[in-house]
């Protein structure tokens, strides 16, 4: 029989470490997870995991870029069967809020991550999410939807920073589902302020 490819058995090796990873990271929390289980789970040992990721810390890097993916291509789904450009735009911050209910994404994305890696806006996933957010804004912009002269970077770490402090208010509120009707009608509401042509405000009488 041939063997494998080098390149394949890397990628094998590391695919297998982040599967197991993540789920003793969803399980049991980080700090719980033991790298001799969950290695030995799926035939490995501990130095593979230093050879790849350097320690248990790189390794849940790699699952919250994993995870970003995933959660990112949901979301572009959601966005993409909103009625109206400007709704799909707000669907995707209401979606990742609400993602905050699943149980590994609270526990792994929401919990362990902040607490571990420390501030979302510095992780390795974080350019992304504003680029993209970016990339939404301007093409609101050139729909007539927001204001032509809107400051696509600013807004889109202010809405991102948004999105994810409700989530980890979520994940950590001991009444998750109201957390998350009341963090997403307030998302909403912050974020119509953009509109271009939005109703004026009526006055009190």
């Amino acid at each position: 029989m041939a063997h494998k490819p080098r390149k394949d058995m890397i990628a094998e090796t590391r695919a297998k470490l982040i599967a197991a990873g993540r789920k003793a990271f969803g399980e049991v929390g980080f700090a719980d997870a033991s790298m001799d289980s969950f290695t030995a789970d799926v035939g490995l040992t501990r130095g593979a995991l230093y050879h790849h990721f350097g320690d248990k810390k790189g390794l849940l890097e790699a699952v919250i870029v994993q995870m970003d993916a995933e959660m990112a291509e949901r979301l572009r789904i959601r966005s993409a069967q909103a009625a109206t450009r400007w709704e799909g735009f707000v669907q995707e911050g209401i979606g990742y809020i609400e993602m905050a209910l699943e149980p590994e994404v609270r526990r792994i994305m929401f919990r362990d991550a902040p607490a571990v890696l420390g501030d979302p806006a510095a992780w390795p996933t974080a350019n992304g999410c504003i680029e993209a957010l970016k990339a939404s804004l301007s093409e609101l912009a050139a729909a007539g939807e927001i204001a032509p002269d809107t400051d696509f970077e600013a807004i889109a770490r202010l809405v991102s920073g948004a999105s994810t402090a409700a989530a980890q208010w979520i994940a950590s509120t001991d009444a998750p589902q109201a957390a998350v009707q009341r963090a997403s009608d307030a998302y909403r509401q912050l974020v119509e302020g953009l509109l271009y042509n939005r109703p004026a405000p009526q006055r009190r009488a």
